[in-house]
């Protein structure tokens, strides 16, 4: 697997808002969102960087592949 790269999770928000995803709550360091029609809700913490790991379950949850995602934080 290609090395992604890396993102911070506020950065990680704003690319899943721009996909439909909605922040529902905020508590510490983790934000909820969620989104109409999907069953999941995503937890992104709110940290300078999100681990590969981490990120790739995000993605696998919310339903992205990972050039999806990297072509829409060229965009935003």
């Amino acid at each position: 697997m290609p090395k992604l790269p890396q993102f911070s999770g506020r950065e990680i928000v704003k690319i899943l808002q721009y996909f439909g995803w909605v922040i529902a709550r905020q508590r510490g360091s983790h934000m909820i969102l969620v989104k109409d029609g999907h069953n999941a809700t995503l937890s992104v913490t709110d940290h300078k960087t999100v681990a590969q790991g981490t990120f790739r379950g995000l993605l696998r949850s919310a339903g992205l592949t990972a050039e999806e995602f990297v072509k829409a934080s060229k965009q935003i």
